[in-house]
C-alpha cells in the first residue's frame, strides 16, 4: 500500500508546490515509485515538472475525481524514472461546485486511489491553498500530512485553522491520518527573524518539525520555469540536498512507522463499497 501524504497550508506562497515536485523527486531517486497529484486549480506543480498543458487538457485530476475517467488514464510519466504525476488545470476549479450536491463528496479522491494504491510507494498530493472540498478530499484520502511553514513573523497565522479542519477530519472521516512533521521552508540563516521562527516553531511543535530546513535558494527559483525538479536542475545546489536530506528522514520515518504498526486482520474491503455516509456539513463551507 502507498503511503498517501497531503502537502497542506491554506497559506499561498509558503513553498508547498516546490516541496510536493522536489520530494516526489527526491523520493523517486531513492527508487521509490512515487506519483504527484497536483490537486491546485493553477497547475504549477504540473508545469514544475515539464509537462505541456495542452497534453493532459483532456485527462487529468479533474476528470478522475468527478468520475470521467479512470485515475490511471489521468497519469503521464515524467523526466525522472520513479516519478508519475496526475496534473490539473483550472477546470478543477469548477470540481468544488460539481461535488457539492454529490454523494459522499469528501470521498471522491479516495475512491480514485483504489486503483493505484498498490501500485505506488508513496503519493504526494499538492494540497491548494485553501481549506475547502478539495483539501478535505486529499486529507481524507491521505495516510498523513506534511505542513510547510515558512520562517516568517506570520507563520503561525492560520495554523489553528488548519490543525482544527484535521481534527475534524480525523474524528469524522479519517481516524488515521496522522502529522508526518512540520517543513520549515524559506529558511535565511543570516536572518535572526528567521531563527527566532524557526525556534518558536521547534519548541512549540518539538519532534514534528523535521530535521530537514529548506533554505532560501535561488536555484529553487528558478526551477519551476525550466520544468524542471530541483534534483535535476542543479543537484549540487543547498536546495537540493536540503530535500535529498527530507527524502531520507521520510523514507526513515515511513520504515519505523511500518514496523510499529500492527498487521491487520482479514481481508480489506473497498472503501467504494462501503461508504458510511456523508462528512458533516461543518467540513464543507
Amino acid at each position: 500500500m502507498a503511503k498517501i501524504i497531503s502537502m497542506v497550508n491554506q497559506k499561498g506562497g509558503v513553498g508547498k508546490t516546490t516541496s510536493s515536485i522536489s520530494l516526489g523527486a527526491c523520493l523517486a531517486v531513492a527508487e521509490k515509485k512515487t506519483l504527484l497529484i497536483d490537486l491546485d486549480p493553477q497547475g504549477n506543480a504540473s508545469v514544475g515538472v515539464g509537462l505541456d498543458k495542452n497534453k493532459f487538457s483532456n485527462g487529468n485530476i479533474y476528470h478522475a475525481i468527478i468520475g470521467k475517467l479512470p485515475i490511471e488514464e489521468a497519469i503521464y510519466k515524467t523526466e525522472l524514472p520513479y516519478f508519475d504525476i496526475c496534473p490539473s488545470d483550472n477546470n478543477l476549479i469548477g470540481a468544488e461546485i460539481e461535488l457539492v450536491s454529490e454523494f459522499a463528496r469528501e470521498s471522491k479522491l479516495k475512491i480514485a486511489f483504489e486503483e493505484i494504491n498498490d501500485k505506488y510507494d508513496y503519493i504526494i498530493i499538492d494540497c491548494p491553498p485553501s481549506l475547502g472540498l478539495l483539501t478535505i478530499n486529499a486529507l481524507n484520502a491521505s495516510t498523513s500530512f506534511v505542513v510547510p511553514l515558512q520562517t516568517e513573523y506570520f507563520a503561525m497565522e492560520g495554523m489553528a485553522q488548519l490543525l482544527n479542519t484535521v481534527k475534524l477530519v480525523n474524528s469524522s472521516l479519517n481516524p488515521g491520518l496522522e502529522l508526518d512533521g512540520i517543513l520549515l521552508t524559506m529558511f535565511d540563516s543570516r536572518n535572526n527573524l528567521h531563527k527566532q521562527v524557526a525556534g518558536e516553531i521547534r519548541k512549540h511543535f518539538n519532534d514534528k518539525v523535521f530535521k530537514s530546513v529548506i533554505p532560501r535558494n535561488v536555484k529553487l527559483s528558478e526551477c519551476p520555469s525550466f520544468g524542471k525538479p530541483i534534483i535535476l536542475y542543479d543537484i549540487e545546489s543547498r536546495g537540493s540536498e536540503a530535500y535529498l536530506s527530507l527524502a531520507k528522514e521520510m523514507i526513515l520515518k515511513t520504515k519505523t512507522s511500518t514496523k510499529e504498526k500492527k498487521p491487520e486482520t482479514g481481508k480489506r474491503k473497498k472503501f467504494s463499497k462501503k461508504i458510511k455516509s456523508e462528512a458533516p456539513s461543518e467540513l464543507v463551507k
